[in-house]
């Protein structure tokens, strides 16, 4: 056999492997929607993070908005950048007993620099009606 066929036909037999674990992945860049949000502590912990954060920049303005306390983290997605972009739903109630608001937040995770920054926080747009 000549070089370039004992290259060409390892490389088909592998070929359905990359496929396959590209479909069960998801889209590239796409987001995905984390399961169990309530349970996973990675997400809570970055939900609290966001709210500490938030709370962080209100006291830098100094505009006299309330500060937030951490509920939970009621839905997550992730879509891999470079880094882990997150768009989470928090859950969270103002110090002065107001009932619980929704609120969105992204935050981009980079591990290998032991590094998060938040990169927006505002209240949920309101559910639309169906009529």
């Amino acid at each position: 056999m000549s070089k370039p066929t004992t290259l060409i036909i390892p490389l088909l037999l592998l070929l359905p492997f990359f496929v396959m674990t590209n479909g069960i992945r998801g889209k590239v860049g796409g987001r995905t929607q984390v399961k169990n949000v309530k349970q996973n502590q990675e997400i809570q912990e970055l939900g609290r993070y966001c709210v500490g954060e938030y709370n962080h920049q209100l006291q830098l303005k100094a505009n006299g908005s309330t500060a937030l306390v951490f509920s939970q983290v009621v839905a997550a997605e992730t879509q891999v950048i470079s880094g882990i972009k997150y768009y989470l739903k928090i859950s969270a109630v103002t110090r002065d007993g107001a009932p619980a608001r929704t609120f969105d937040a992204v935050v981009v995770v980079k591990p290998w620099l032991h590094s998060k920054e938040l990169l927006n926080f505002a209240p949920s747009p309101p559910p639309k009606s169906t009529k």
